[in-house]
């Protein structure tokens, strides 16, 4: 198993795909893991070789039983990358991912060739949410966040149809580190990313989902694309982690937003 080692702790990391092809990274959302992007690998694949991780407290990273930040989880990314050997690359982060992603951006000029900010946001409309439910994972353990969380990640027809991808990140959720996830709420809950918009210089997509209940297009999305200067943006028919609601639709558009950099 490959690990970074990042402040102290153990970050866990994979690179797939063939060496000498564009690399690319990706984060994924709070209370995920790196296995949450199984359904866009075989299309990226071929064109890209792909870096994936598990953030710190979630997977089989360590966790520290404290308060996380995004500059702190920016970090342990940056170190997997140094780890692997990756200088520059694509970067897609979905949620927690994305917002990651706007502070390297901002931060580390010229390491992100391309960003990708799914169903995330600069700044949460109500921060004390995170608050709440970090105080409910500590307290009562994952178990209790289950359904409310599942609701929100994906629409109720791929809560019905039992979507295998679906189901694998309820498991996910479930097995998380209370502390962990605790310590990445607080990260949402103190972030303010939007006086770094402006200082984003690279083509960026923004993709928001019309069901998203976590990050709507108003307030959130909206945000990212008109305060980044060169952003675009696509709506697609999901809710919070849109890559699973829509795959294909996800998949097809980072293709196209990727390989002309590629």
């Amino acid at each position: 198993m490959p690990f970074a080692l990042s402040q102290g702790f153990r970050i866990y990391y994979r690179v797939e795909g063939t060496s000498g092809k564009p690399p690319l990274v990706l984060v994924h959302s709070l209370g995920a893991d790196h296995g949450m992007w199984d359904a866009q690998m075989p299309a990226l694949l071929p064109h890209f070789q792909i870096l994936r991780l598990d953030l710190r407290g979630h997977g089989a990273s360590d966790s520290s039983p404290s308060e996380y930040s995004i500059e702190l989880l920016a970090g342990d990314v940056l170190a997997v990358a140094n780890s692997a050997g990756f200088r520059t690359f694509g970067y897609c982060g979905l949620s927690l991912g994305g917002m990651i992603g706007q502070w390297i951006a901002a931060n580390v000029p010229g390491k992100l060739e391309r960003l990708v900010l799914a169903n995330t946001s600069p700044k949460m409309a109500d921060p004390a949410i995170f608050d709440t439910r970090r105080a409910t994972v500590m307290q009562q353990g994952m178990k209790a966040i289950e359904e409310v969380v599942m609701q929100r990640f994906f629409a109720a027809s791929t809560l019905a149809a039992r979507d295998p991808y679906a189901e694998s990140i309820r498991a996910v959720l479930l097995a998380t580190d209370p502390a962990g996830y605790a310590g990445c709420c607080s990260a949402v809950r103190d972030m303010d990313n939007r006086p770094l918009l402006d200082k984003i210089k690279l083509p960026v997509l923004v993709i928001s989902g019309d069901e998203d209940q976590s990050t709507p297009w108003t307030g959130h999305g909206e945000v990212l694309t008109n305060g980044i200067t060169d952003a675009r943006s696509l709506l697609l028919h999901a809710a919070h982690l849109s890559n699973i609601d829509q795959p294909s639709q996800f998949t097809a558009a980072l293709l196209e937003f990727l390989l002309p950099a590629a």
